[in-house]
């Protein structure tokens, strides 16, 4: 039998979100390049209930910043279908990734995403933890990371949400969530 030395009767058992659910009140962080808006040059905070209430966002994320299938195509697909999903009621797209912030704000400028899809940075995995999406790549010297999936939330609720399975890149692409926001 193992004692439970550290036990913590606060902790909430971390199920995995569904249709319906809020987005988890965590903080993301945004590389930003220029001033303005509020937001000063560098990191800046974004508080996930804050920043969904009362929009419309086209969310995915990705288990890597500067991965092949997430340059490639999954991002590469949210700035094709930019002007349809907007047309469609999407107010923003948000990439999060567990990368920190600089790493996020490099690939935005690599990927040309300014204006766009906003890159958000998960740095300790709090969001994707919350979540209950985790993906451990451990083993492929990557520790941590997110699973590839996206959502339409709205007013800081999901809509649909659209899961991967391990290795895969067939239901989280910019079409499949481009369809689901025009139904």
């Amino acid at each position: 039998m193992r004692c439970l030395t550290n036990f913590n009767p606060s902790f909430k058992d971390h199920s995995m979100i569904k249709v319906g659910d809020q987005l988890p009140a965590t903080t993301l962080m945004e590389f930003s390049e220029v001033e303005g808006g509020g937001c000063s040059l560098g990191p800046n905070p974004v508080d996930v209930a804050k920043a969904s209430a009362g929009k419309t966002i086209a969310l995915f994320a990705l288990p890597g910043a500067f991965t092949p299938t997430c340059s490639a195509k999954h991002v590469p697909g949210y700035i094709q279908h930019f002007d349809a999903l907007k047309a469609a009621g999407v107010d923003e797209i948000w990439c999060v990734s567990v990368n920190d912030a600089f790493v996020m704000g490099a690939w935005a400028r690599d990927q040309k995403t300014n204006g766009k899809v906003r890159m958000l940075a998960d740095g300790d995995a709090a969001f994707a933890k919350a979540t209950g999406l985790t993906l451990d790549l451990t083993g492929k010297g990557m520790g941590l990371r997110s699973n590839r999936y996206s959502m339409l939330v709205k007013d800081g609720k999901v809509v649909t949400l659209n899961i991967e399975a391990p290795g895969k890149f067939e239901v989280s692409d910019a079409a499949t969530l481009l369809a689901q926001a025009k139904a």
